[in-house]
């Protein structure tokens, strides 16, 4: 597969072509997702929960995200490779934001950033621009005000809720924004949303009529047993598969059948 750039997105969406998404946090999975063909690589602070065992996403700092975003990038050769912003990486100023997100471009190899929230981080989203760094816009559910919402929940299912999501999308495309990613709402508003931008949006729980679609790696392999939310569909459960093996492993240590001749110098 060519290098997908930003470029290639926008032109995706123009020619009616999906874009595909996932996230990753380690070689292994970046090599793996490259092969599959996965147009998008996210190293999401969704670490934080799946990776890490934090109860949320925001203890995750930046130090955290450029280890895992330095090991998704020495096994990609062809998605583009996004970086999450965390949780006070961006919500200081203008400054402290462009010199965290060149952070994640100079250390960390990653070829464009994503941050969360709408019109009130615009300035944000310009000023990393201005520096040269393509944004990824997420508006919707946007897991780091979790204290704010309440928890996580469906967004946009009012109707100034949906006409602020909509002011909000429209805020990052004039800002620069390349693609946005839509979470948790209304399938018909992603719709309306998607319909009105000439950039892509690309959707986690938000129906399927977005350009592009996104999941977390761990959910949809079944690899994460905390919780699982509805618009996750499963395509293996992994996580079960390793749990036989490591028994069976264990039990052949135990017996002394491992290792065997077969398995010795």
């Amino acid at each position: 597969m060519k290098k997908i750039t930003t470029a290639t997105l926008k032109k995706m969406k123009k020619e009616g072509r999906k874009i595909v998404a996932l996230t990753a946090y380690d070689y292994a999975t970046a090599q793996i997702a490259n092969e599959a063909g996965v147009h998008v690589l996210l190293v999401g602070d969704s670490l934080g929960m799946v990776v890490l065992g934090y109860e949320n996403t925001l203890p995750v700092t930046m130090e955290e995200i450029i280890h895992h975003t330095k090991a998704v990038a020495r096994g990609n050769d062809s998605a583009l490779l996004v970086s999450d912003m965390p949780f006070m990486s961006f919500q200081i100023n203008d400054q402290e934001t462009v010199r965290n997100a060149g952070r994640l471009v100079k250390e960390a190899h990653a070829e464009a950033v994503k941050l969360e929230g709408g019109k009130e981080v615009s300035s944000r989203v310009k000023a990393i621009i201005d520096a040269g760094i393509p944004v990824l816009g997420h508006i919707g559910l946007t897991p780091q005000d979790v204290l704010l919402m309440g928890g996580y929940k469906v967004q946009g299912r009012k109707a100034p809720e949906a006409e602020r999501l909509v002011e909000d999308a429209l805020a990052m495309e004039g800002a620069g924004a390349f693609a946005i990613v839509l979470e948790c709402i209304p399938a018909e508003l992603a719709q309306a949303i998607t319909d009105k931008l000439s950039i892509p949006t690309i959707g986690i729980g938000a129906g399927p009529r977005c350009d592009g679609q996104i999941l977390v790696t761990h959910d949809m392999l079944g690899l994460f047993s905390r919780f699982t939310p509805k618009f996750v569909k499963r395509y293996a459960d992994i996580g079960a598969t390793m749990r036989e093996a490591i028994g069976r492993y264990k039990e052949d240590v135990e017996k002394g059948t491992f290792p065997s001749d077969e398995y010795s110098y």
